[in-house]
């Protein structure tokens, strides 16, 4: 039977266990202020908002935006342009930062180890603007060093790699993954410095080698930590982050590279139409949150694990 807490047991437990509470405290104000404060404005895409009238005074049109976005002539080629960058970089970049923890985890020299795990962890550093502009550089048509070495090789070494459609979305998922992947990769070594080092032990006595210890061992003692990360993957799967998405887009590759995140950006802060930006954007986090609900019973009744 389920414990039935009375007022005075609850005290008692709040007086003996009252710094924890302390500790506790700063992260629920943050979690109160900063994400549940916020839902309060999410009526704003059910009314035609004005600064003038405020919440309440504006008129209420019901899913008026919703129905013009849905309409619109762009939504499909929006959504399908969400759905290819989140995909492609959640089927190449999700596993590198695992291949990177198992292949880093089996280094015998410490010294090239941290040396190795500093350069990994390096460009996660780099911001955005940054990123972007050495992009920028350095496939420059004129004096990149990609088109440099391309003319090299008796190639033209003239591509305008940053204005091609078609090179868009593989330079958007490929930096990503050089930029974040050493940094995603601590996870899962702090998953693997807690394997039972007895394993390998008596794997090796069995004739094990590397790779079926890393197979068999290794891979299954983080197996909990992967789906849990996957399934949190799956509740980004519609937020495409705008800021390297606008910084890389342009007048030759807008139709490839316009996404969910810089429409509302243009909409809603460039245009002010701040009940059609909000109601697409209450769109997304509703198919996010579909994502999480989904993919946790899918995972946690293939593998055991999820989140709840």
């Amino acid at each position: 039977m389920r414990k039935r807490w009375s007022k005075k047991a609850i005290l008692k437990s709040w007086k003996k266990n009252w710094l924890v509470y302390v500790f506790w405290l700063p992260a629920v104000v943050y979690i109160a202020v900063l994400c549940y404060a916020p839902m309060y404005g999410v009526q704003i895409a059910f009314r035609n908002y004005r600064i003038a009238d405020g919440f309440f005074g504006s008129e209420w049109v019901g899913l008026k935006w919703f129905r013009k976005f849905f309409d619109s002539p762009r939504f499909w080629l929006i959504l399908k342009n969400t759905l290819t960058v989140s995909l492609y970089s959640l089927v190449v970049g999700f596993p590198a930062p695992v291949f990177l923890a198992l292949a880093m985890n089996n280094i015998k020299n410490l010294k090239y180890k941290k040396f190795a795990q500093t350069i990994t962890y390096m460009p996660h550093f780099i911001s955005t603007v940054v990123l972007v502009g050495m992009m920028h550089v350095m496939f420059s048509p004129r004096s990149g060093v990609v088109n440099t070495i391309l003319s090299w090789i008796g190639l033209s070494g003239n591509y305008f790699f940053m204005g091609e459609p078609r090179y868009y979305i593989h330079m958007y998922v490929w930096s990503g993954i050089w930029q974040d992947m050493g940094w995603n990769s601590i996870i899962y070594m702090a998953a693997l410095a807690g394997t039972d080092q007895s394993l390998h032990e008596a794997a090796r006595i069995d004739g094990a080698n590397k790779w079926q210890r890393m197979w068999n061992i290794d891979l299954p003692g983080i197996m909990p930590i992967i789906c849990i990360m996957l399934i949190m993957q799956f509740g980004n799967i519609m937020s495409v982050g705008y800021e390297k998405v606008y910084l890389m887009q342009n007048a030759l590759n807008s139709r490839q590279s316009e996404v969910i995140s810089t429409y509302v950006y243009k909409i809603g802060l460039l245009k002010r139409e701040y009940s059609y930006s909000t109601a697409i954007g209450l769109f997304n986090s509703v198919i996010n949150f579909g994502m999480v609900i989904s993919m946790n019973k899918v995972i946690k009744k293939i593998s055991g694990n999820g989140l709840w």
